[in-house]
């Protein structure tokens, strides 16, 4: 199949889901489906990539596997914890669709829509690293960046998640494991993540566009920004305190905690 047509079908079908549960949200008014859907978009963009794509069978397999594998445990990661066992829309949803009001419906849709394309986007890396010719070592790394990069996610999201149904830690901050030394310990694994296909796709261009967009949206768009701004608002001081003293994103040793009235 012909790559322009490959990546048109993947971002149909992914568009055709992401509507259909953006009309499921006008009902329910919770949006926090948008989310689960774009992880496993990309699940299913790796499998069609890895049966339909141009390049060497091995290849395609390893780079779909992993890809696969990679969303598949996020996307399920992300129902169990903030849909199956949720009270409620996710907090930065809610905050927005309060902020919007009357528009939310519209603004949704096209929150809803951008997701179908950013899946889109991120299955490139995947797709130019299935068509560097036959494996070799490279390969080897990038699948050894990959075992590191969902190990550290895997442990960080069950540190996190072991930490939030512990009684009496409502509105503390989770400083457990990798969370003393990160903030944002999930988000610096999934950004390693991308590097694989680098690795793997022989830096092709791009695939590039995994790590770099990535970084991008973590820093400065809807990852850390968003998610701070939720964090304080719901753990206050004791937030603040956290941010003073662990890094954003790369772990590293936490700092000693300011004295009172530090400025």
């Amino acid at each position: 199949m012909r790559t322009i047509t490959l990546v048109l079908l993947a971002f149909g079908i992914s568009l055709a889901v992401l509507l259909v549960l953006w009309a499921r949200q006008l009902r329910t008014r919770d949006a926090t489906s948008v989310d689960v859907a774009w992880s496993f978009s990309l699940t299913g963009m790796a499998i069609l990539y890895a049966i339909a794509a141009d390049g060497e069978p091995a290849r395609r397999a390893l780079v779909g596997g992993l890809g696969a594998l990679w969303s598949a445990r996020l996307g399920w990661y992300l129902f169990a914890t903030r849909v199956r066992t949720s009270h409620g829309e996710d907090g930065r949803y809610a905050a927005l669709r309060a902020e919007w009001g009357a528009t939310a419906p519209a603004r949704f849709l096209r929150v809803y829509v951008a997701q179908a394309v950013a899946a889109t986007l991120f299955s490139l890396p995947l797709l130019a690293a299935m068509r560097a010719g036959p494996l070799d070592a490279w390969a080897v790394a990038g699948t050894l960046v990959w075992l590191v990069a969902v190990a550290g996610e895997t442990i960080a999201d069950r540190q996190l998640a072991a930490f939030r149904v512990r009684p009496g830690t409502r509105g503390l901050v989770c400083r457990d494991g990798l969370w003393a030394w990160s903030r944002h310990p999930n988000y610096f694994f999934e950004w390693v993540h991308w590097w694989t296909y680098v690795l793997i796709g022989h830096a092709a261009p791009l695939t590039f566009i995994g790590p770099v967009v990535m970084l991008a949206l973590l820093l400065k768009g809807t990852g850390i920004p968003y998610t701070e701004k939720q964090a304080l608002r719901s753990r206050g001081d004791a937030y603040r305190e956290y941010m003073h003293t662990t890094s954003a994103f790369v772990p590293w040793p936490p700092s000693r905690p300011r004295a009172p009235g530090a400025e």
